[in-house]
Protein backbone atom coordinates (compact mmCIF):
# COMPACT_ATOMS: atom_id res chain seq x y z
CA UNK A 1 0.00 0.00 0.00
CA UNK A 2 1.68 3.58 -0.87
CA UNK A 3 1.76 6.12 1.93
CA UNK A 4 0.41 9.63 1.14
CA UNK A 5 3.70 11.10 -0.57
CA UNK A 6 4.06 7.65 -2.45
CA UNK A 7 0.71 9.00 -3.95
CA UNK A 8 1.25 12.52 -4.22
CA UNK A 9 4.37 12.06 -6.39
CA UNK A 10 1.94 9.57 -8.45
CA UNK A 11 -0.61 12.22 -8.95
CA UNK A 12 2.57 15.14 -9.43
CA UNK A 13 4.09 12.80 -11.94
CA UNK A 14 0.80 12.95 -13.83
CA UNK A 15 -0.06 16.14 -13.80
CA UNK A 16 3.62 17.24 -14.65
CA UNK A 17 5.38 18.10 -17.76
CA UNK A 18 7.99 15.31 -16.85
CA UNK A 19 5.78 12.30 -17.50
CA UNK A 20 7.06 10.29 -20.86
CA UNK A 21 3.07 10.71 -21.39
CA UNK A 22 3.34 13.97 -22.32
CA UNK A 23 5.62 14.68 -24.50
CA UNK A 24 5.53 13.85 -28.26
CA UNK A 25 4.74 10.67 -29.54
CA UNK A 26 7.79 10.35 -31.48
CA UNK A 27 10.00 11.02 -28.40
CA UNK A 28 8.29 8.54 -26.54
CA UNK A 29 8.28 5.12 -28.36
CA UNK A 30 11.25 3.72 -26.15
CA UNK A 31 10.15 5.66 -23.09
CA UNK A 32 6.58 3.94 -22.79
CA UNK A 33 8.01 0.46 -21.52
CA UNK A 34 10.61 2.27 -18.87
CA UNK A 35 8.06 4.58 -17.52
CA UNK A 36 8.34 3.45 -13.43
CA UNK A 37 5.48 1.06 -11.68
CA UNK A 38 3.85 -0.31 -15.18
CA UNK A 39 5.41 -3.96 -13.31
CA UNK A 40 5.97 -4.84 -16.91
CA UNK A 41 10.30 -4.82 -17.04
CA UNK A 42 11.08 -7.22 -14.19
CA UNK A 43 9.36 -9.61 -16.00
CA UNK A 44 11.10 -9.01 -19.22
CA UNK A 45 14.22 -9.22 -17.54
CA UNK A 46 13.60 -12.89 -16.07
CA UNK A 47 12.11 -13.63 -19.37
CA UNK A 48 15.52 -12.69 -20.65
CA UNK A 49 17.76 -14.48 -17.98
CA UNK A 50 15.52 -17.78 -18.38
CA UNK A 51 16.55 -17.81 -22.05
CA UNK A 52 20.22 -17.27 -20.63
CA UNK A 53 19.74 -20.38 -18.58
CA UNK A 54 18.54 -22.51 -21.76
CA UNK A 55 21.67 -21.01 -23.80
CA UNK A 56 23.92 -22.66 -21.16
CA UNK A 57 22.37 -25.53 -20.92
CA UNK A 58 22.52 -26.22 -24.38
CA UNK A 59 26.33 -24.99 -24.46
CA UNK A 60 26.85 -27.49 -21.49
CA UNK A 61 25.12 -30.05 -23.49
CA UNK A 62 27.37 -29.54 -26.79
CA UNK A 63 30.84 -29.45 -25.27
CA UNK A 64 29.49 -32.73 -23.54
CA UNK A 65 28.66 -34.03 -27.08
CA UNK A 66 31.94 -32.88 -28.43
CA UNK A 67 33.93 -34.30 -25.43
CA UNK A 68 32.22 -37.80 -26.05
CA UNK A 69 31.78 -38.15 -29.69
CA UNK A 70 35.18 -36.40 -30.28
CA UNK A 71 33.58 -33.66 -32.72
CA UNK A 72 30.56 -32.35 -34.58
CA UNK A 73 29.28 -32.74 -38.16
CA UNK A 74 31.38 -30.91 -40.64
CA UNK A 75 28.78 -28.26 -41.23
CA UNK A 76 28.40 -27.07 -37.42
CA UNK A 77 31.91 -25.46 -38.58
CA UNK A 78 29.79 -23.19 -40.80
CA UNK A 79 26.43 -22.46 -39.12
CA UNK A 80 28.51 -21.73 -36.12
CA UNK A 81 30.65 -19.39 -37.83
CA UNK A 82 34.01 -20.85 -36.58
CA UNK A 83 35.88 -19.11 -39.51
CA UNK A 84 35.18 -15.83 -37.83
CA UNK A 85 36.79 -14.98 -34.27
CA UNK A 86 35.19 -15.12 -31.16
CA UNK A 87 34.63 -11.56 -30.37
CA UNK A 88 32.92 -11.30 -33.88
CA UNK A 89 30.93 -14.39 -33.12
CA UNK A 90 29.39 -13.37 -30.51
CA UNK A 91 28.85 -9.86 -31.31
CA UNK A 92 26.75 -11.04 -34.12
CA UNK A 93 24.66 -13.76 -32.38
CA UNK A 94 23.96 -11.18 -29.59
CA UNK A 95 22.56 -8.68 -32.01
CA UNK A 96 20.72 -10.92 -34.34
CA UNK A 97 19.27 -12.64 -31.00
CA UNK A 98 18.24 -9.65 -29.22
CA UNK A 99 16.54 -8.48 -32.92
CA UNK A 100 14.96 -11.58 -33.17
CA UNK A 101 13.15 -11.32 -29.71
CA UNK A 102 12.01 -8.00 -29.49
CA UNK A 103 10.13 -8.92 -32.99
CA UNK A 104 8.86 -12.12 -31.89
CA UNK A 105 7.82 -10.25 -28.77
CA UNK A 106 5.57 -7.44 -30.53
CA UNK A 107 4.29 -9.68 -32.91
CA UNK A 108 2.87 -11.87 -30.60
CA UNK A 109 1.72 -8.89 -28.47
CA UNK A 110 -0.33 -8.02 -31.78
CA UNK A 111 -1.75 -11.49 -32.28
CA UNK A 112 -2.81 -11.88 -28.25
CA UNK A 113 -3.79 -8.74 -27.27
CA UNK A 114 -4.21 -6.12 -30.00
CA UNK A 115 -7.81 -7.80 -30.70
CA UNK A 116 -9.10 -7.29 -27.02
CA UNK A 117 -7.95 -3.70 -26.83
CA UNK A 118 -10.71 -0.89 -27.50
CA UNK A 119 -9.24 0.73 -31.39
CA UNK A 120 -8.78 4.20 -29.19
CA UNK A 121 -4.76 5.13 -30.76
CA UNK A 122 -4.02 3.62 -26.98
CA UNK A 123 -1.18 1.46 -27.29
CA UNK A 124 -0.53 -1.34 -25.02
CA UNK A 125 2.26 0.18 -22.84
CA UNK A 126 0.35 3.08 -22.29
CA UNK A 127 -2.75 1.05 -21.48
CA UNK A 128 -0.73 -0.78 -18.75
CA UNK A 129 0.74 2.37 -17.58
CA UNK A 130 -2.40 4.09 -17.08
CA UNK A 131 -4.10 1.01 -15.24
CA UNK A 132 -0.85 0.59 -12.59
CA UNK A 133 -1.60 4.29 -11.85
CA UNK A 134 -4.73 4.63 -11.32
CA UNK A 135 -4.73 2.00 -9.01
CA UNK A 136 -2.29 3.35 -6.89
CA UNK A 137 -3.90 6.58 -7.19
CA UNK A 138 -5.71 8.37 -3.91
CA UNK A 139 -8.79 6.99 -2.35
CA UNK A 140 -11.44 9.48 -2.92
CA UNK A 141 -15.61 9.13 -1.66
CA UNK A 142 -17.84 11.37 -3.69
CA UNK A 143 -21.53 11.88 -2.25
CA UNK A 144 -24.40 13.03 -4.18
CA UNK A 145 -26.73 11.99 -7.18
CA UNK A 146 -28.07 12.83 -10.58
CA UNK A 147 -26.13 15.24 -12.96
CA UNK A 148 -23.66 16.10 -10.41
CA UNK A 149 -22.37 13.42 -9.35
CA UNK A 150 -22.02 11.91 -12.35
CA UNK A 151 -20.21 15.08 -13.76
CA UNK A 152 -17.51 15.20 -10.96
CA UNK A 153 -16.85 10.86 -11.40
CA UNK A 154 -16.27 11.89 -15.22
CA UNK A 155 -13.44 13.77 -14.32
CA UNK A 156 -12.32 11.81 -11.38
CA UNK A 157 -11.95 8.53 -12.90
CA UNK A 158 -9.09 10.00 -15.00
CA UNK A 159 -6.79 10.49 -11.77
CA UNK A 160 -7.58 6.92 -9.93
CA UNK A 161 -9.93 4.23 -10.12
CA UNK A 162 -9.60 3.69 -6.55
CA UNK A 163 -13.62 5.81 -6.38
CA UNK A 164 -16.80 5.39 -4.41
CA UNK A 165 -19.67 6.93 -5.39
CA UNK A 166 -22.55 6.94 -2.66
CA UNK A 167 -25.45 7.50 -3.98
CA UNK A 168 -29.21 8.83 -3.22
CA UNK A 169 -32.14 6.54 -2.93
CA UNK A 170 -34.28 9.58 -2.19
CA UNK A 171 -35.31 9.85 -6.34
CA UNK A 172 -38.52 8.95 -7.14
CA UNK A 173 -39.31 10.66 -10.61
CA UNK A 174 -39.91 9.71 -14.25
CA UNK A 175 -38.51 5.83 -14.99
CA UNK A 176 -37.17 5.48 -11.43
CA UNK A 177 -40.29 6.13 -9.53
CA UNK A 178 -42.45 3.82 -11.40
CA UNK A 179 -40.12 1.16 -11.41
CA UNK A 180 -40.02 1.43 -7.34
CA UNK A 181 -43.84 1.25 -7.04
CA UNK A 182 -44.20 -1.28 -9.43
CA UNK A 183 -41.17 -3.55 -8.19
CA UNK A 184 -40.63 -2.32 -4.79
CA UNK A 185 -36.78 -1.84 -6.01
CA UNK A 186 -34.14 0.88 -5.05
CA UNK A 187 -34.19 3.78 -7.51
CA UNK A 188 -31.74 2.91 -10.18
CA UNK A 189 -31.90 6.57 -12.46
CA UNK A 190 -28.82 7.89 -10.10
CA UNK A 191 -26.92 4.66 -10.02
CA UNK A 192 -27.28 4.74 -14.00
CA UNK A 193 -25.39 7.70 -14.28
CA UNK A 194 -22.91 6.90 -12.36
CA UNK A 195 -22.34 3.61 -13.79
CA UNK A 196 -21.33 4.88 -17.43
CA UNK A 197 -19.66 7.97 -16.01
CA UNK A 198 -16.86 5.82 -15.04
CA UNK A 199 -17.24 3.14 -17.82
CA UNK A 200 -14.43 2.49 -19.66
CA UNK A 201 -15.92 0.02 -21.53
CA UNK A 202 -17.08 1.07 -25.77
CA UNK A 203 -19.11 3.68 -26.34
CA UNK A 204 -21.66 2.18 -27.68
CA UNK A 205 -22.43 -0.02 -24.58
CA UNK A 206 -22.78 3.25 -22.57
CA UNK A 207 -24.85 4.83 -25.34
CA UNK A 208 -27.18 1.28 -24.74
CA UNK A 209 -27.18 1.76 -21.19
CA UNK A 210 -28.81 5.58 -21.61
CA UNK A 211 -30.99 4.81 -24.60
CA UNK A 212 -34.29 5.87 -23.31
CA UNK A 213 -37.64 4.48 -25.01
CA UNK A 214 -40.14 6.72 -26.52
CA UNK A 215 -43.34 4.65 -27.38
CA UNK A 216 -45.05 2.23 -26.39
CA UNK A 217 -45.52 0.30 -22.84
CA UNK A 218 -41.46 1.13 -22.30
CA UNK A 219 -41.98 4.78 -23.19
CA UNK A 220 -40.02 7.31 -20.42
CA UNK A 221 -37.68 4.02 -19.03
CA UNK A 222 -33.95 4.01 -19.96
CA UNK A 223 -32.62 0.24 -20.92
CA UNK A 224 -29.99 1.02 -18.65
CA UNK A 225 -32.55 0.93 -15.62
CA UNK A 226 -34.32 -1.98 -16.96
CA UNK A 227 -30.86 -3.71 -16.79
CA UNK A 228 -30.11 -2.89 -13.33
CA UNK A 229 -33.78 -4.18 -12.35
CA UNK A 230 -33.72 -7.85 -14.04
CA UNK A 231 -29.75 -7.78 -12.74
CA UNK A 232 -31.34 -7.31 -9.07
CA UNK A 233 -33.97 -9.64 -9.95
CA UNK A 234 -31.27 -12.39 -10.67
CA UNK A 235 -28.77 -12.00 -8.72
CA UNK A 236 -31.30 -11.09 -5.98
CA UNK A 237 -29.86 -8.40 -4.46
CA UNK A 238 -29.65 -4.85 -5.40
CA UNK A 239 -26.42 -3.92 -4.25
CA UNK A 240 -24.92 -6.87 -6.32
CA UNK A 241 -27.09 -5.67 -9.30
CA UNK A 242 -25.32 -2.64 -9.17
CA UNK A 243 -21.70 -4.35 -8.46
CA UNK A 244 -22.49 -6.81 -11.70
CA UNK A 245 -23.40 -3.97 -14.19
CA UNK A 246 -20.28 -2.11 -12.80
CA UNK A 247 -18.58 -5.41 -14.43
CA UNK A 248 -20.15 -5.06 -17.89
CA UNK A 249 -19.27 -1.31 -18.08
CA UNK A 250 -15.96 -1.76 -17.05
CA UNK A 251 -16.32 1.30 -14.40
CA UNK A 252 -13.20 2.14 -12.31
CA UNK A 253 -14.16 2.65 -8.49
CA UNK A 254 -17.60 1.17 -6.92
CA UNK A 255 -21.00 2.44 -6.40
CA UNK A 256 -23.01 1.85 -3.27
CA UNK A 257 -26.58 3.31 -1.88
CA UNK A 258 -26.57 5.54 0.75
CA UNK A 259 -28.98 3.49 2.98
CA UNK A 260 -30.70 -0.24 1.79
CA UNK A 261 -33.46 1.00 3.05
CA UNK A 262 -36.10 2.64 1.20
CA UNK A 263 -37.04 5.97 2.19
CA UNK A 264 -38.73 9.07 1.06
CA UNK A 265 -37.77 12.43 1.15
CA UNK A 266 -39.91 15.07 2.31
CA UNK A 267 -39.30 18.82 2.93
CA UNK A 268 -41.57 21.77 4.87
CA UNK A 269 -41.73 24.81 3.14
CA UNK A 270 -41.55 28.23 4.69
CA UNK A 271 -45.03 28.56 4.76
CA UNK A 272 -45.86 25.32 7.73
CA UNK A 273 -46.56 23.24 4.39
CA UNK A 274 -45.28 19.44 4.13
CA UNK A 275 -43.91 17.56 0.81
CA UNK A 276 -43.91 14.29 0.25
CA UNK A 277 -41.58 12.79 -2.51
CA UNK A 278 -38.12 13.92 -4.13
CA UNK A 279 -39.86 15.14 -7.38
CA UNK A 280 -42.48 17.04 -5.91
CA UNK A 281 -40.84 19.10 -4.06
CA UNK A 282 -38.91 21.15 -6.24
CA UNK A 283 -42.30 22.40 -7.79
CA UNK A 284 -43.23 24.09 -4.89
CA UNK A 285 -43.70 28.06 -5.29
CA UNK A 286 -42.42 28.07 -1.54
CA UNK A 287 -38.96 28.25 -0.40
CA UNK A 288 -37.70 25.35 1.68
CA UNK A 289 -37.47 25.46 5.37
CA UNK A 290 -36.01 21.87 5.68
CA UNK A 291 -36.26 18.96 4.17
CA UNK A 292 -36.00 15.06 6.09
CA UNK A 293 -36.33 11.35 5.71
CA UNK A 294 -39.28 8.91 6.29
CA UNK A 295 -38.38 6.88 7.93
CA UNK A 296 -36.16 8.82 9.84
CA UNK A 297 -34.26 5.95 11.37
CA UNK A 298 -33.08 4.51 7.93
CA UNK A 299 -29.27 3.58 9.04
CA UNK A 300 -26.49 3.98 6.52
CA UNK A 301 -24.95 1.08 4.31
CA UNK A 302 -22.21 -0.20 6.01
CA UNK A 303 -20.52 -0.59 2.66
CA UNK A 304 -20.12 3.12 2.71
CA UNK A 305 -19.21 3.34 6.09
CA UNK A 306 -15.97 1.68 5.55
CA UNK A 307 -15.04 3.69 2.08
CA UNK A 308 -15.90 6.83 4.37
CA UNK A 309 -13.68 5.37 6.88
CA UNK A 310 -10.95 4.42 4.21
CA UNK A 311 -10.71 7.76 2.01
CA UNK A 312 -7.97 10.26 1.41
CA UNK A 313 -10.31 12.38 0.12
CA UNK A 314 -14.36 12.97 0.24
CA UNK A 315 -16.19 15.40 -2.07
CA UNK A 316 -19.74 16.18 -1.42
CA UNK A 317 -21.47 18.34 -4.63
CA UNK A 318 -21.92 19.85 -7.09
CA UNK A 319 -25.98 18.72 -7.16
CA UNK A 320 -29.01 19.98 -6.41
CA UNK A 321 -28.91 20.89 -3.17
CA UNK A 322 -31.95 19.43 -1.33
CA UNK A 323 -32.79 16.94 -3.42
CA UNK A 324 -29.38 14.79 -4.26
CA UNK A 325 -26.71 15.84 -1.50
CA UNK A 326 -29.12 16.56 2.14
CA UNK A 327 -30.62 13.13 1.74
CA UNK A 328 -27.53 11.33 1.75
CA UNK A 329 -26.22 13.40 4.40
CA UNK A 330 -29.50 12.90 6.22
CA UNK A 331 -29.11 8.74 6.51
CA UNK A 332 -28.78 8.16 10.06
CA UNK A 333 -25.02 7.62 10.72
CA UNK A 334 -23.57 9.30 7.71
CA UNK A 335 -22.95 12.50 9.31
CA UNK A 336 -21.18 10.75 11.98
CA UNK A 337 -18.72 9.10 9.80
CA UNK A 338 -17.76 12.04 7.63
CA UNK A 339 -16.86 13.54 10.64
CA UNK A 340 -14.90 10.59 12.24
CA UNK A 341 -12.75 9.83 8.69
CA UNK A 342 -9.60 11.42 8.74
CA UNK A 343 -9.81 12.54 4.74
CA UNK A 344 -9.65 16.09 3.85
CA UNK A 345 -13.65 17.21 3.38
CA UNK A 346 -14.16 19.02 0.39
CA UNK A 347 -17.94 20.50 -0.70
CA UNK A 348 -18.04 22.05 -4.40
CA UNK A 349 -21.02 24.58 -4.66
CA UNK A 350 -23.16 24.51 -7.56
CA UNK A 351 -22.41 26.78 -10.95
CA UNK A 352 -26.10 27.77 -10.94
CA UNK A 353 -29.33 27.67 -8.69
CA UNK A 354 -31.47 25.24 -8.84
CA UNK A 355 -35.47 26.26 -9.88
CA UNK A 356 -37.91 25.59 -6.83
CA UNK A 357 -34.49 24.45 -4.52
CA UNK A 358 -32.12 26.97 -4.02
CA UNK A 359 -33.98 30.18 -5.99
CA UNK A 360 -31.35 33.91 -4.85
CA UNK A 361 -29.22 31.13 -2.79
CA UNK A 362 -25.18 32.97 -2.91
CA UNK A 363 -22.89 29.95 -1.32
CA UNK A 364 -22.77 31.39 1.94
CA UNK A 365 -26.35 30.10 1.88
CA UNK A 366 -25.79 26.40 0.44
CA UNK A 367 -23.23 26.33 3.50
CA UNK A 368 -25.70 27.60 5.61
CA UNK A 369 -28.64 25.00 4.72
CA UNK A 370 -25.65 22.44 5.13
CA UNK A 371 -25.09 23.79 8.87
CA UNK A 372 -28.24 23.89 9.94
CA UNK A 373 -28.98 20.53 8.93
CA UNK A 374 -26.05 18.64 10.38
CA UNK A 375 -26.12 20.74 13.25
CA UNK A 376 -22.55 21.43 12.23
CA UNK A 377 -19.64 22.58 10.29
CA UNK A 378 -18.19 19.88 8.34
CA UNK A 379 -16.15 20.78 5.62
CA UNK A 380 -12.14 21.98 5.07
CA UNK A 381 -12.26 23.15 1.63
CA UNK A 382 -15.13 24.91 -0.54
CA UNK A 383 -14.87 24.82 -4.31
CA UNK A 384 -16.52 27.68 -5.81
CA UNK A 385 -16.68 28.59 -9.26
CA UNK A 386 -14.89 32.22 -10.11
CA UNK A 387 -15.64 32.50 -13.75
CA UNK A 388 -19.20 34.56 -13.59
CA UNK A 389 -18.92 35.92 -16.96
CA UNK A 390 -22.07 34.37 -18.55
CA UNK A 391 -25.68 34.38 -18.40
CA UNK A 392 -28.47 32.17 -17.78
CA UNK A 393 -31.94 31.89 -18.84
CA UNK A 394 -34.90 32.27 -16.47
CA UNK A 395 -35.10 30.71 -14.01
CA UNK A 396 -31.85 30.20 -13.46
CA UNK A 397 -29.58 32.45 -11.55
CA UNK A 398 -25.50 32.23 -11.13
CA UNK A 399 -24.51 30.99 -7.66
CA UNK A 400 -22.52 34.60 -6.17
CA UNK A 401 -19.78 33.69 -4.18
CA UNK A 402 -19.65 35.70 -0.58
CA UNK A 403 -18.87 35.96 2.79
CA UNK A 404 -19.89 33.08 5.26
CA UNK A 405 -18.59 32.74 8.98
CA UNK A 406 -18.56 29.49 10.61
CA UNK A 407 -20.16 29.25 13.50
CA UNK A 408 -20.78 25.59 14.97
CA UNK A 409 -17.40 24.33 13.33
CA UNK A 410 -14.13 25.25 11.67
CA UNK A 411 -14.09 27.76 9.71
CA UNK A 412 -13.44 25.81 6.07
CA UNK A 413 -10.95 27.60 3.10
CA UNK A 414 -12.21 28.56 -0.18
CA UNK A 415 -10.59 27.30 -3.23
CA UNK A 416 -11.69 29.67 -6.11
CA UNK A 417 -11.41 28.75 -9.80
CA UNK A 418 -12.80 28.36 -13.52
CA UNK A 419 -14.95 25.37 -13.29
CA UNK A 420 -17.26 26.66 -16.26
CA UNK A 421 -18.48 24.47 -18.31
CA UNK A 422 -18.91 26.33 -21.96
CA UNK A 423 -21.19 24.14 -23.89
CA UNK A 424 -23.44 23.33 -20.47
CA UNK A 425 -22.83 26.58 -18.31
CA UNK A 426 -25.19 25.21 -15.36
CA UNK A 427 -22.87 22.53 -15.14
CA UNK A 428 -19.20 22.05 -14.33
CA UNK A 429 -16.80 21.06 -16.33
CA UNK A 430 -15.73 17.72 -15.53
CA UNK A 431 -11.69 17.73 -16.33
CA UNK A 432 -11.42 21.10 -14.62
CA UNK A 433 -13.35 20.29 -11.29
CA UNK A 434 -10.97 16.91 -10.95
CA UNK A 435 -8.10 19.06 -11.71
CA UNK A 436 -9.23 21.66 -8.86
CA UNK A 437 -9.67 18.66 -6.52
CA UNK A 438 -6.49 17.02 -6.95
CA UNK A 439 -4.37 20.28 -6.60
CA UNK A 440 -6.14 20.51 -3.20
CA UNK A 441 -4.88 17.23 -2.20
CA UNK A 442 -1.72 17.80 -3.38
CA UNK A 443 -2.08 21.40 -1.25
CA UNK A 444 -3.16 19.58 1.76
CA UNK A 445 -0.70 16.87 1.95
CA UNK A 446 2.79 18.78 0.95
Amino acid sequence: MLNGRSKLKLIKYKLGSDSPYSQPKNKRILLRWLVPGIHVKRWIGLFILSILFIDLGLAYMLRHLYITTGGLPWWTYWVTLQFISREFRALIFGVLGIALMIFSIFRLSRSLITPILQVDGATLAERIYTYRALTKGPKIVAIGGGTGLSTLLRGLKEYTSNLTAIVTVADDGGSSGILIREYNTLPPGDFRQCLTALADAEPLMTQLFQHRFKEGSLNGHSFGNLFILAMAEVTGNFEQAIRESGRVLAVRGKIVPSTLHNVVLCAETQDGRRVEGESKIPVQAVAIKRVFLEPQDAKVNPEAVISLMNADLIVVGPGSLYTSILPNLLVEGMAEAIISSNALKVYVCNIATQPGETDGYAVSDHLQALSDHLGRDIFDYVVVNSNLNFSLPAPWQKVIPDTYIAKRGHQPKFVYADLLDREHLTHHDPQRLAETLVKVILKKRD
